[in-house]
């Protein structure tokens, strides 16, 4: 590496200046390139960053490094599954006057007995069926009369019926939520085995960008600076540093060779302007640039480079939904990698039904949308990977021939409806989507099936599902 002063001297000296003329990588390509990246520097470092062992609320938003096995059958007996009667043998019966309640153990019952039990409780040994309170009626002399059929077993809960010990509930990736917890603590887990989030250092760029009051005399607010840490926070890292550089080469060297984090994030000064000294910098550093500008409107000019062993940087455009897209094209995916968190499957292109048929759309396979807007996708598959959401559009998307482009959508049961406000500044199409939806080169029909990048606030983005 050049030290910080050799880099931000020849950052001045050419601003502008783009150290390789190679193409804009495909989306797709991109996409994959960054999460691969970030799964190679994982298993390098396993070793020297084993999996954290903690307790169950230290675990939530983190990633699964080991499978999730029960250490108990689910249930661990049977148990009833409604408040009623447990019976055994044929009615009517005789009712025993102390009940069964959850926590508790009753006696066995002979034939022709029943005891009152409550949902949850360990039914009795050699009870043939549970009788919920409405379906059965105590006679004058204090008898059990069933008011329908009793079916052998109605109503009980058999031992093992979720699981048995040893199943794998959940494959080693799996995203620590809330539900989650719930399923470790049934299956008999105080603690969880863990990645560590990945660190991130923020670096913000420009010397146009105000943090308080009105835009003047050509400055700007910067939308940036208050919406990327909440966000990389909500996709499961951990950000340490958040500065404001401005347009200082110097300072921008110094921040990347001072820098500990797995990822560097930039804001603006990835493009050929007079004071986009961001690959100038890079290079003068000896960093790698793995992707340099991606075919997608907004987001062209965004790049990954890999700045030291084990560490990258993604630099976003400035315009604030150019930045959104690069952040989902590469900084997810690449966070998704550290964490230990499957990649993103996309499907091969082909037929699907209800889908277009056009060469130049991108059809993906459906996969189903619980209720809420993206709820949680289906879990890892066995080569690491979780299927992509998809939706069908509801209006045509316009696209450039040769570009992808990330279009920001509201999604109700399975449905994309594209918002006006997509031009590279607008965030008012993200603040109010559930997700943005990728519309291959040539653009898309109504009808087409179109794949979802979740935003993390919407109920199916959060952390790393």
């Amino acid at each position: 590496r050049a030290t910080p002063t050799e880099a931000g001297a020849a950052a001045h000296g050419q601003r502008g200046a783009r150290p390789t003329g190679r193409a804009a990588t495909d989306w797709p390509e991109a996409v994959r390139m960054a999460g691969q990246a970030g799964q190679a520097v994982r298993e390098r470092t396993a070793e020297v960053r084993p999996a954290l062992e903690l307790p169950l609320d230290e675990a939530l938003g983190l990633v699964l490094a080991r499978p999730l096995a029960a250490l108990t059958d689910l249930p661990p007996f049977d148990t009833s599954a409604m408040d009623g009667w447990a019976v055994a043998g044929p009615g009517p019966w005789r009712v025993r006057e102390e009940g069964v309640l959850a926590g508790q153990s009753g006696a066995a019952l002979a034939d022709g007995e029943a005891v009152p039990i409550a949902t949850g409780a360990r039914v009795p040994r050699d009870v043939t069926a549970v009788i919920r309170s409405e379906h059965g009626r105590l006679d004058a002399h204090g008898g059990l009369q069933p008011q329908r059929e009793v079916v052998h077993g109605q109503d009980i809960r058999p031992r093992a019926q979720e699981c048995r010990t040893g199943d794998t509930l959940l494959p080693a990736g799996s995203a620590v939520t809330p539900a989650v917890l719930g399923l470790a603590a049934a299956a008999g887990y105080d603690t969880l085995a863990v990645h560590a989030r990945p660190t991130v250092d923020l670096f913000v760029l420009g010397d146009e960008l105000l943090t308080s009051g009105l835009p003047q005399d050509g400055l700007i607010r910067d939308a940036l600076g208050p919406m990327l840490p909440h966000w990389l926070r909500e996709t499961g890292a951990e950000v340490r540093t958040v500065e404001r550089l401005g347009d200082r080469p110097d300072a921008l060297a110094r921040a990347l060779a001072a820098s500990e984090a797995d990822l560097v994030v930039t804001t603006g000064g990835t493009a050929a302007g007079p004071v986009d000294f961001v690959h100038p910098t890079l290079a003068r550093l000896g960093a790698e640039l793995l992707v340099d500008g991606v075919a997608v409107r907004p987001g062209h000019p965004m790049l990954l480079a890999r700045t030291a062993p084990g560490q990258h940087l993604v630099g976003l455009p400035g315009n604030p939904l150019a930045a959104v897209c690069g952040l989902l094209t590469l900084a997810v995916p690449l966070l998704r990698g550290l964490a230990g968190a499957p990649l993103r499957e996309r499907p091969a292109a082909g037929r699907t039904p209800g889908g277009s048929a056009r060469p130049d759309v991108y059809e993906t396979r459906r996969v189903q949308l619980s209720t809420g807007p993206l709820a949680a996708t289906a879990p890892p598959g066995p080569e690491a990977t979780t299927p992509a959401p998809t939706a069908v559009l509801d209006a045509p998307v316009p696209g450039h021939p040769s570009d992808t482009r990330l279009v920001p959508v509201r999604v109700d049961a399975g449905r994309a409806r594209p918002l006006s406000f997509s031009g590279p500044a607008m965030l008012r199409g993200v603040a109010a989507a559930d997700a943005l939806v990728v519309v291959e080169p040539g653009g898309a029909h109504a009808g087409d099936q179109a794949e979802l990048l979740a935003l993390p606030w919407t109920g199916g983005g959060g952390g790393f599902t």
